[in-house]
């Protein structure tokens, strides 16, 4: 049975020093307090290591196409129509080899586990593939090569907006009915079965403008315990589109006409009203956060402080990971709100700072939204794991929260090293398949390039 000794590690009732930490099949077995013993490997810090959220993999190869202006004003609109040329080409091979550089970053960050909001279904033009989930089978093996947990949720795509009009062309290669939706989704969970006992299969109906009120409530309904997640209101012309076909803006419709609650994930959100921002933390959603993304798209600020002031769960994402950071989501998040209201230290509480109210709500949101039993270090838990390096000059004589602080604030390259579920991925701050996988990344970014 492995042990972990721990100089200090976060708690869920707060910092311990000399804490040892027995890891048996995967999950935490025991924590107690007293001096290293023999045989016992010795860590600085150790903290829970929270779920990425929220991440479309394959768009991780688009990272640093997009940054030129093109005709007009760009926005989230002309992005994504970029985007649907991109993945125009993509092949299954393409697909995994991306998926598995995206996972390799995301654990040396520090996320233990990632939950793939998966729409790319179809061959190019739309086609579907003989195994109708041989896209979800690519993100499977991409988990089996890198240890990343896994929390899959294939998307529901059905139609191009509110009307009900045709999927455009880059649309088709998500597109679904939900007899297909059916089919895919039963093929995803035999290969997501292939995994360790620590995967899990949620749905994802894409939007109130992808799928009609009669899909949303079918694929709800699919798997009764399992994760739903949703993008909603993330851009002000997405509200006014909901608005004008169903009457209500799409938080308001959503909480009105579904029984919205902790196994709900909504993406994004920035578009609330404060009434909606109050009535999303009373449902017990957790808020899906990709503060990088939404700063990137321009899509705008999310309503953090009045959010968790009414008690409201976040967790953070990657999203289009243009860049993989879990401590620059997090500083982003709090950064946005400084920017908004022209103070400082605006999600901070008189107990906890802001590094503390950051971390732990990303722990708190990710292990919710990704089904996950982990997100703390307490036994029975799974041992999702990040080992910090505190000996460098920005830690010395940090404590407590102040490590957190220091790590998302200051310096976020001490971590050593990630377990997820146990598996020791990340060795010396470097994920333990990394060169063979950038190797295979490298090779496709170099064939994407050439096409594009």
């Amino acid at each position: 049975m492995p042990v972990l000794h721990a100089s200090t590690a976060l708690l869920p009732e707060g910092w311990g020093r000399d804490v040892r930490v027995s890891l048996h099949e995967g999950r935490i077995a025991a924590v107690e307090f007293g001096p290293a013993r023999p045989g016992e490997m010795k860590v600085d810090a150790l903290l829970p290591a929270p779920v990425n959220l929220h991440s479309h993999m394959f768009q991780r190869a688009m990272a640093g196409l997009t940054e030129a202006r093109s005709a007009g004003q760009d926005s989230f609109w002309t992005w994504r129509a970029l985007m649907y040329r991109f993945l125009e080409t993509l092949t299954p091979d393409e697909v995994q080899a991306i998926a598995a550089m995206a996972m390799v970053e995301m654990a040396e960050a520090g996320f233990a586990a990632v939950a793939e909001f998966h729409y790319l279904h179809h061959a190019p033009g739309g086609g579907a593939y003989d195994d109708r989930a041989e896209i979800s089978g690519r993100i499977v093996a991409a988990a089996q090569a890198t240890g990343l947990g896994l929390t899959l949720l294939p998307v529901l795509y059905e139609q191009g907006g509110c009307d009900g009009r045709a999927l455009a062309a880059g649309q088709r290669r998500f597109g679904n009915d939900p007899d297909g939706f059916q089919r895919l989704w039963s093929g995803a969970q035999a290969h997501v079965a292939a995994l360790g006992g620590d995967a899990a299969l949620g749905v994802a109906p894409h939007s109130l403008r992808a799928v009609s009120p009669a899909s949303l409530a079918w694929v709800a309904g699919l798997a009764p315990q399992a994760p739903i997640h949703i993008h909603v209101a993330e851009q002000q012309a997405e509200v006014e589109e909901v608005r004008a076909a169903r009457g209500a803006r799409p938080v308001e419709w959503l909480l009105a006409n579904h029984p919205v609650d902790a196994r709900w994930c909504l993406i994004h959100a920035t578009q609330m009203l404060p009434s909606e921002t109050l009535a999303l933390a009373a449902s017990g959603a957790v808020a899906g956060l990709c503060p990088i993304t939404e700063a990137n798209l321009g899509d705008g600020i999310f309503d953090g402080a009045r959010f968790l002031e009414a008690g409201g769960i976040f967790g953070v994402g990657s999203d289009s990971n243009i860049r993989i950071s879990l401590a620059e989501e997090l500083r982003m998040y709090e950064y946005s709100q400084r920017l908004a209201q022209k103070r400082r230290a605006i999600l901070a509480t008189p107990d906890r700072s802001c590094g503390r109210v950051l971390y732990d709500g990303a722990l708190q949101g990710g292990a919710r939204a990704g089904g996950r039993f982990g997100g703390a270090i307490a036994p029975g838990r799974w041992a999702d794991l990040v080992a910090l390096d505190l000996s460098g000059p920005d830690f010395a004589g940090r404590a407590g929260d102040q490590i957190l602080d220091t790590f998302i604030f200051v310096n976020d390259r001490p971590i050593t090293r990630v377990w997820s579920a146990g598996r020791e991925i990340v060795r010396d701050g470097r994920h333990i398949a990394r060169e063979t996988v950038a190797a295979r990344f490298g090779a496709v970014m170099r064939r994407l390039g050439a096409a594009l």
